[in-house]
C-alpha cells in the first residue's frame, strides 16, 4: 500500500483523477491555533498601507497585550517582473531594468550586473581605469544618499522630524551630482557593460571636493541631534536585538551584520573595482541593536567621503582617459561624441552616420537594435551595497539577450530577521526594528 500523504497539499480521488487542495501555507493552522488558545491574543495586520512599514510590506503580528508573541512578514504585492523582463532586452538595455530593483541604490545594481556581463565577455581586465574609478565614485555617493534615507526615515518613524529634514537635504545634494554626471537623478542606467555611459563633465571634480567639505560640516547636524540623545537611546538601545549567530543563520549582511561586531564587507574581503587600492575602514559596533545599526551607518558616511576624495585624486591623474572599452562592438554609446546638450549623438556624429559612412550607420543600427553576443556560460558577481551583499547570477546561451538573470537582493534576505528581532518585544518597537533593517521592497518582490 502506497502512502499518498502530502504535508503541503491534501488530495482526494475523483473520476477525473487525483485532485490536490493547496492551502495558503500555515496561515490556516495559525488562525486555528490562535482560536484554540486560552489566552486572549489578537492578530494585527501592520501594513501594507501603514506609513511606517515601507510601502507594500505587510507584518502579521500576534499580540498578547502590547507584547508581540509572533511576527510574520508578507513581502508585498509589487510584482514588477524585472528579472524576467530583462531577458527580452539586449545586454545593454537590461541595465535600465536592473537599476530599478533597489531604487535607493541603483548604481550598485547596475555595477553588479555589468561586472557579471564583463566576466562572461572576458573583458574584465580591459575596462578603462577611469571608468572603474568613476564607478567607485558613483557607488560611494549612492551609499551616502541611501544611508541618508535609512537614517532620515528611521528617525521619522520613531517621531524625530528634524533628522529627516537634514538627511534629505544631503540626499538632494547627491542627486544633484548624479544629474550632473548622467542627466538623471534616479535609475540612471549610468554603468554599462564595458564602462560608463559618458564621462564626467569638466567641472565635476571641484564640485565633488566642495561637496565633501560641505558634508563633513553638515553631517554633524544629525550627529549632534541623535548620538547620545536620551530619548533616541531609549527608543533604540536594546531594541531589535539580533546577534552574530542569528545574522549568519539567516544570511543577513550589511550594517545589520556589522552592528554585531563582525567586520564583513565585500569591499575588503572580496575586493572589486579596485577597492583594494583605497584606504578606508569598516566601522563595527557590538551592540547588535537598532542603536548599533544607526551608529554603523553614521560611521560609514565618513568612510565613503574618504573614498570619494581618493577617487577624485585618481580622476585628476586620468584626465582625458577613455571611459569605455576600445572594442566598438561592445562600446555603446560612449564612443559617440558629446553634443551641446551634454549627451551623445552630436551633430558631427549624426552627419557621419547619416551622410558619409554607410558602414558606420549599419554598425550603429546593429549595436543599438540587436546588441552584442555574450559567450555561453554562467557567472555570479557580488558587491557591497548599502544594505549588504548584492549578487547577480547571470546565464548566457551565447545570444544577444540574457538567458537568465537572478539577483541575490540583500533586502529580501535581511527581512527574514523580522521575526527574530520583534518577537518578545513591544509593538511600538517593531517600527524601529524594521526601519533598522532598511528594506527596499522593490528589491524584495521582483
Amino acid at each position: 500500500m502506497t502512502n499518498n500523504f502530502d504535508a503541503y497539499a491534501s488530495s482526494r480521488e475523483t473520476t477525473e483523477g487525483r485532485v490536490y487542495s493547496v492551502t495558503g501555507g500555515d496561515w490556516d493552522s495559525l488562525t486555528t491555533e490562535i482560536g484554540q488558545t486560552k489566552e486572549e491574543r489578537v492578530v494585527v495586520n501592520m501594513g501594507p498601507q501603514h506609513p511606517s512599514t515601507h510601502g507594500v510590506l505587510r507584518l502579521v503580528l500576534e499580540l498578547e497585550g502590547e507584547t508581540v508573541t509572533e511576527a510574520r512578514a508578507g513581502i508585498g504585492y509589487l510584482h514588477t517582473g524585472i528579472e524576467k523582463n530583462a531577458e527580452f532586452k539586449t545586454w545593454t538595455q537590461a541595465t535600465t531594468y536592473v537599476t530599478r530593483m533597489d531604487y535607493l541604490a541603483p548604481i550598485f545594481n547596475e555595477t553588479a550586473y555589468c561586472l557579471g556581463v564583463e566576466k562572461l565577455l572576458g573583458i574584465t581586465e580591459d575596462i578603462p581605469e577611469r571608468a572603474t574609478v568613476i564607478r567607485v565614485l558613483m557607488m560611494e555617493l549612492n551609499r551616502i544618499s541611501s544611508h541618508m534615507v535609512a537614517l532620515g526615515t528611521g528617525a521619522l518613524e520613531l517621531g524625530a522630524l528634524t533628522p529627516m529634514l537634514f538627511a534629505f537635504r544631503e540626499r538632494e545634494r547627491v542627486l544633484d551630482m548624479f544629474e550632473m554626471a548622467s542627466g538623471l537623478r534616479m535609475n540612471m542606467a549610468y554603468v554599462r557593460p564595458g564602462g560608463v555611459a559618458q564621462d564626467l563633465p569638466s567641472d565635476a571634480i571641484p564640485k565633488l571636493r566642495q561637496l565633501v567639505k560641505d558634508f563633513r560640516r553638515d553631517f554633524k547636524d544629525n550627529q549632534k541631534l541623535l548620538i547620545g540623545n536620551s530619548i533616541w537611546i531609549k527608543r533604540t538601545k536594546g531594541i531589535g536585538y539580533l546577534d552574530l549567530a542569528g545574522c549568519t543563520t539567516l544570511g543577513v549582511t550589511g550594517p545589520v551584520l556589522r552592528a554585531t561586531g563582525f567586520a564583513w564587507d565585500l569591499r575588503k574581503v572580496q575586493p572589486y573595482c579596485g577597492y583594494e587600492n583605497y584606504d578606508f575602514d569598516i566601522p563595527t559596533v557590538e551592540s547588535a541593536d537598532v542603536y548599533g545599526r544607526f551608529l554603523v551607518r553614521m560611521a560609514e558616511l565618513e568612510q565613503s567621503l574618504r573614498i570619494i576624495e581618493q577617487a577624485c585624486d585618481k580622476l585628476e591623474k586620468l584626465e582625458g582617459a577613455p571611459v569605455m572599452v576600445a572594442d566598438k562592438k561592445i562600446a555603446w554609446p560612449s564612443q559617440l561624441s558629446v553634443g551641446k546638450d551634454g549627451m551623445g549623438n552630436s551633430l558631427d556624429h549624426i552627419r557621419e552616420i547619416m551622410g558619409e559612412s554607410m558602414e558606420a550607420l549599419i554598425h550603429h543600427f546593429k549595436i543599438v537594435t540587436e546588441g552584442f553576443r555574450v559567450p555561453a556560460g554562467q557567472v555570479y558577481s557580488a558587491i557591497e551595497s548599502p544594505r549588504g551583499e548584492t549578487g547577480v547570477h547571470i546565464v548566457s546561451d551565447g545570444g544577444t539577450r540574457p538567458y537568465r538573470i537572478h539577483f541575490r537582493e540583500p533586502s529580501f534576505n535581511n527581512l527574514q530577521s523580522v521575526s527574530a528581532m520583534c518577537e518578545g518585544s513591544m509593538i511600538a518597537d517593531v517600527i524601529g526594528a524594521v526601519a533598522s533593517i532598511d528594506p527596499v521592497m522593490g528589491g524584495v518582490d521582483r
